[in-house]
């Protein structure tokens, strides 16, 4: 046998060749833990800071202007000399600057007095005439309109993700997907809390868009557990959380490259469009985006699997498989190779005479070959 035949993989190789033994269930109070602390820090500076809201939600008055030859900082000092407090100041792609404020709070006379006020100094920046500054109010009535219909949109969403992973799978898993959803939404919304980033209707879309990629990729370990649970799981050799932490070890690879896919992309669009080329409009989506994807690509990893494992070990067949397998004195352990007989990416097989592989191969995997002594000659 040549030496490249029997050279062990790397770590990289044993990545994408499915054969990490990472302990992902045993290990999940370390992950849970880690999830807890990230999510009481943001429902903390939610509670202390609460949400920075763009205009369509609280409502509020915007001021549009075509200023070539100024900056943010000449654009705040102008509006707010003009009686503006508290205004927020946005770059439009090179040359746009876009200013908001809340006047609701004024009178229908202040307002007026205060919007000509704004119109005139930035029209003053932009050595042009007022015609050319665009205005638009958003009562706090359309604001409130907007914020149910996300909830609603929301809500509709997780309702659709549960009724279909419980018909397509089982509830348990639609219960350990769904919690992995609000543990995106958490942690996304606990960062832009505690960072003061805006929350726009982009950011609302931008947020159904990571869940689904949570969701999805969520659903790949899954069916990669349901496989094995009809193959592997029968053959006796481990216990339920033994085969999630195989399925996982199983689709890491997969999983690692879809973030990337998705992540990088989202990226390149945040870095070099909104902070380079000065695309703001990109800024609150994007953001959105990677925070979300990062999340869940870790949700999908160290929590929908890990707590199905909890889940399903409380059920009293799972618990009895595993203490037979604790207590057995000779384990057969199911290597990766002897389990991809089992996989849905090979041939499919008779769970009987695929366990029958899975534990011939286990076998020989694990028990040293001993050569036969040669028989001597007789003189």
């Amino acid at each position: 046998m040549s030496a490249s035949a029997t050279k062990t993989p790397g770590r990289f190789g044993r990545l994408y060749q499915g054969l990490t033994t990472i302990d992902f269930v045993g290990r999940r109070r370390t992950w849970f833990m880690i999830s807890i602390i990230v999510i009481v820090v943001g429902l903390g500076s939610l509670t202390i800071r609460g949400f920075n809201l763009g205009i369509d939600f609280k409502g509020g008055s915007s001021w549009e202007v075509q200023a070539p030859h100024t900056s943010i900082s000449a654009v705040t000092s102008a509006v707010q000399k003009a009686g503006l407090s508290q205004p927020t100041i946005e770059k439009l792609g090179s040359d746009t600057y876009q200013v908001t404020a809340d006047l609701n709070a004024l009178s229908a006379t202040q307002q007026t007095n205060v919007t000509n006020a704004v119109v005139n100094a930035m029209a003053k920046l932009a050595h042009a005439s007022p015609n050319v500054v665009s205005t638009s109010n958003v009562g706090p009535t359309w604001g409130g309109q907007i914020t149910r219909r996300a909830l609603e949109a929301l809500i509709v969403f997780f309702i659709a993700v549960v009724a279909y992973i419980s018909i397509r799978f089982e509830p348990k898993m639609a219960l350990a997907a769904f919690i992995a959803m609000v543990h995106d939404l958490l942690v996304t919304v606990g960062v832009f809390s505690l960072f003061g980033f805006q929350i726009t209707p982009d950011t609302v879309i931008a947020l159904l868009t990571i869940l689904g990629y949570s969701l999805y990729d969520t659903v790949v370990v899954f069916d990669r557990v349901r496989d094995n649970t009809g193959g592997v799981l029968k053959s006796g050799d481990m216990s339920y959380g033994e085969m999630v932490n195989l399925s996982m070890n199983q689709t890491l690879a997969r999983s690692i490259n879809t973030s990337l896919v998705a992540i990088l992309p989202v990226l390149s669009v945040l870095i070099v469009g909104a902070y380079i080329l000065g695309a703001t409009t990109l800024q609150n989506y994007g953001l959105a985006l990677v925070v979300g994807l990062f999340s869940g690509a870790y949700s999908s990893i160290f929590i929908a699997s890990p707590l199905l494992a909890a889940f399903k070990e409380r059920e009293p067949r799972f618990r009895e498989l595993a203490a037979r397998v604790a207590t057995r004195s000779e384990r057969r352990v199911v290597t990766p190779a002897a389990a991809a007989l089992l996989g849905a990416d090979g041939p499919q097989r008779s769970p009987q005479s695929a366990a029958r592989s899975a534990r011939s191969t286990a076998r020989a995997a694990n028990s040293p070959v001993q050569a036969r002594p040669r028989k001597q000659k007789r003189r």
